[in-house]
């Protein structure tokens, strides 16, 4: 959609966004502890609170509900900042408007489903309110980027994406995998969108949420949401990935924020240099590819006359094991050089696939 690419996103708190609060909202109490801790801190720039908790499985809290919204009231009363809160539905979004929520954030759960975020949409047309959409649960960019342009359609342009972390069974380290990647790509198909980082989600636990948010920061995404809970140990839901007021204060302290700069007038010149020397041999690895796979598709014709099999596994085993090795031995990771050669060979064995799907392919062997 070209209307996307219009300048007017973001939600106007500079480029050092960081949103703190707890993951629900629980007792007065609670919320008058954050405001004293926050109260006078230029750092938090808005407060969040969950206020109806979509649990995966019923039986566990759920969230006070329109009963939480006073309470977020007073604590923008006595912050002067924002307040966000997570809407799912039609009677979510009038409950906050009716509040005077500031921003509202479209969780993961409801993202998967075009049909609640087409909801809310319709809900919020002709109203000015700020929107953060969090990636879905499961790694699926048309999903994240449709419902932002849900939203957009209806005439919303205070856009931010939240970037909280995908679904992997598989992965024993995060709660939500990062998939920096994906984060990434949003940002080059929608330059001018704000991404936060929620390194509470992704983590799942305390002790991970600094590294998270320092390597988000390195990405160059625009600030940070942190659930915040002035006694983690005793929080009704999430209470392993939330860290205490005074942690977090701490903790913005000794990360760095990045310095984003313009590409065509602010590029130092030392660093100008280094990028195009990086340029040069980009267009050699690249030229080296082409050779490569060039090679590739004369071996799958050459397997095509002597109705060989694509797929070759001790000699895949073999070029994977030497590879692997010989990249580590000139300081790249066995991750980093595993995945590249998973990448090349499934390229090598579609381009062989066709080579033996082609009428031609003997005239491809030198």
């Amino acid at each position: 959609m070209e209307t996307l690419k219009m300048k007017d996103w973001g939600l106007g708190l500079g480029e050092q966004v960081v949103i703190a609060g707890p993951c629900s909202v629980e007792t007065e109490q609670q919320i008058d502890s954050l405001c004293e801790s926050f109260k006078g801190k230029s750092e938090i720039n808005m407060f969040r609170g969950g206020v109806w908790k979509p649990r995966t499985r019923p039986g566990n809290f759920e969230g006070l509900g329109e009963e939480a919204l006073p309470l977020l009231q007073k604590a923008k009363e006595s912050l002067g900042i924002p307040i966000c809160i997570e809407v799912a539905n039609t009677a979510h979004v009038e409950a906050a408007l009716k509040h005077d929520i500031d921003v509202l954030w479209i969780g993961a759960r409801t993202t998967v489903n075009p049909f609640s975020v087409q909801e809310i949409a319709d809900s919020l047309k002709g109203v000015d309110i700020p929107v953060m959409v969090k990636n879905p649960i499961n790694p699926d960019m048309a999903l994240w980027m449709g419902a932002i342009e849900r939203l957009h359609a209806v005439g919303i342009r205070k856009l931010a994406a939240i970037h909280r972390g995908f679904a992997d069974p598989y992965d024993k380290i995060y709660r939500n995998k990062p998939n920096w990647n994906l984060a990434m790509q949003l940002k080059l198909e929608l330059p001018n969108i704000e991404i936060i980082n929620d390194p509470s989600h992704i983590g799942g636990k305390a002790s991970m949420i600094k590294d998270i948010s320092q390597r988000a920061l390195n990405f160059g995404m625009d600030g940070l949401m942190i659930e915040t809970h002035p006694n983690p140990k005793e929080a009704w839901s999430d209470a392993k990935q939330q860290i205490t007021p005074n942690e977090l204060l701490s903790m913005l302290k000794e990360i760095s924020f990045r310095e984003k700069i313009d590409m065509e007038t602010e590029i130092p010149a030392n660093l100008k240099e280094l990028r195009e020397s990086v340029d040069h041999i980009d267009q050699k690895l690249i030229d080296l590819l082409s050779d490569r796979f060039h090679l590739i598709d004369q071996i799958g014709a050459y397997k095509k006359v002597h109705k060989l099999s694509v797929y070759q596994g001790a000699r895949w085993q073999s070029v994977l094991a030497d590879r692997i090795a010989l990249g580590v031995k000139k300081d790249m990771s066995e991750k980093f050089m595993k995945s590249l050669l998973v990448a090349i060979h499934d390229e090598s064995v579609k381009r062989q696939e066709k080579q033996i799907a082609s009428k031609d392919a003997t005239a491809k062997i030198l």
